[in-house]
């Protein structure tokens, strides 16, 4: 490549990385907010999560004809492939925690005649955890370090360990109080849509570390089971 080219793919990949910078920014955003709403149901928060999401899509869309074109004219080799691809495939995990974020908020008003603090406070904690774990591969990705993105994927099984310890809480509330069941039906949707941010978290650090070294990590990500060994 001339140097001109050289410059040129560099702003290109500058350009890409600060669209998934402020879609990381909003989905994150959207995350932390719906979590609030359901801990405060807040209906007004979790409207604003809601409207969010088309930013989110739109971004996407952009980002995929920008890595499109850099494919298509630029045919990048070796590391800057594979930062492009990492990049088609971050933006695409990202898109999904949009979407999960909102379907969070969506469940607010459903969730709105629970009278379980203890399930709701869980809900919340699970919430900064996965919130946590999202800042923390976002970080990693744009700074490109391998340990901070391996110490999100080795801490997945944490966010599964809160997930099955809410979904017994909340299935015994249901047991001792039937009439709860449509809305405690909802925030086990919310604790399902939190664990699955989560796994998308993984991803990001599974790509992180594949950017930046080149080698896949181990295909056996660690996992807690303990609902489906009973």
């Amino acid at each position: 490549m001339t140097e001109h080219t050289v410059r040129s793919f560099s702003q290109d990949l500058e350009e890409l990385q600060g669209d998934l910078a402020r879609m990381g920014g909003l989905a994150e955003d959207m995350l932390s907010d719906a979590i609030q709403a359901i801990a405060t149901r807040d209906l007004v928060l979790a409207e604003t999560v809601v409207a969010r999401d088309p930013q989110v899509d739109a971004l996407q869309v952009e980002a995929e004809k920008k890595i499109l074109r850099l494919l298509a004219l630029r045919q990048p080799l070796a590391r800057d492939l594979r930062q492009t691809i990492s990049a088609l495939k971050i933006a695409a995990e990202l898109e999904r925690i949009g979407d999960l974020a909102k379907s969070i908020a969506k469940r607010v008003k459903l969730v709105d005649s629970i009278e379980a603090p203890s399930a709701l406070k869980g809900v919340a904690r699970m919430g900064k955890l996965v919130t946590a774990q999202l800042k923390r591969v976002l970080d990693a990705y744009s700074a490109l370090e391998t340990d901070a993105a391996n110490r999100v994927w080795s801490r997945d099984e944490e966010v599964d360990e809160h997930y099955q310890s809410l979904f017994r809480e909340v299935v015994t509330y249901m047991i001792e109080d039937p009439r709860t069941i449509s809305a405690c039906a909802h925030l086990l949707f919310v604790a399902k849509n939190l664990e699955r941010i989560g796994d998308h978290c993984t991803n990001i650090a599974e790509e992180v570390h594949f950017l930046v070294t080149g080698e896949q990590l181990p295909t056996d990500r660690p996992k807690v089971d303990a609902l489906n060994s009973q």
